[in-house]
């Protein structure tokens, strides 16, 4: 069952199937993924042996191995989707990671608009309260200067 899961994945690179048959598909196939990255004739044998598929094998090693090359794992996501009417299961979408172009457009957008970090940010911080401060001061000394200058006025009179 694994196997034919797998095969489907690698040729469609998209299933939708239950929870658990997703978890267990996932341990399955990635080390499979892993192994097509080096295109060797021992590891095109060792993933032939796991999936019985002359097809995904060959889609495996040509196309899916060269957009999964710089990847360091986590090749595959999982995506719920609900439940099915006839016994309540739970189903999801498993998915290969790099071929969910509406997913890829919407996180290339994102990170190109904002720029993000993983420092605290201490330094920015405190020199916007610094400039903060600063401008509040700016404002307050004029504010303090027409202040004296009303009660000067109102002495004169």
């Amino acid at each position: 069952m694994l196997s034919n899961l797998a095969s489907s994945l690698i040729l469609h690179k998209r299933v939708s199937t239950t929870v658990a048959k997703a978890k267990a598909l996932r341990k399955y196939v990635e080390p499979l993924l892993t192994k097509s990255k080096s295109d060797t004739t021992h590891s095109r044998r060792t993933v032939f042996a796991y999936l019985q598929n002359k097809e995904s094998v060959k889609e495996l090693f040509d196309e899916v191995s060269v957009k999964i090359a710089n990847r360091p794992g986590g090749y595959t996501r999982i995506l719920k989707t609900g439940y099915r009417l006839g016994d309540n299961a739970e189903m999801c979408v498993i998915e290969l990671v790099d071929y969910n172009e509406d997913m890829l457009a919407t996180t290339g957008t994102a990170a190109a608009g904002a720029k993000k970090t993983r420092r605290r940010g201490g330094k920015k911080k405190a020199e916007g309260t610094a400039t903060e401060a600063k401008a509040a001061e700016a404002t307050e000394a004029p504010a303090a200067e027409s202040n004296t200058a009303n009660e000067e006025t109102k002495d004169a009179e």
